[in-house]
């Protein structure tokens, strides 16, 4: 199991990428999630706007 987690001398650099690119993942799915909640809770209230004659 270590021989596989030091991926021959090269684990640190290989493991730390990892984690970075699911940082950055993580990141941009928050972020579109955020997003569309807000972009939806927008068009509502332009919709309602409208409905009312505005």
């Amino acid at each position: 199991m270590t021989e596989f987690l030091s991926m021959g001398g090269y684990g640190a650099f290989i493991w730390s990428a990892y984690g970075l690119a699911l940082v950055i993942l993580s990141f941009n799915l928050i972020r579109a999630v955020r997003c569309e909640r807000r972009l939806k809770k927008d068009m509502a209230r332009y919709f309602s706007s409208m409905a009312e004659g505005g």
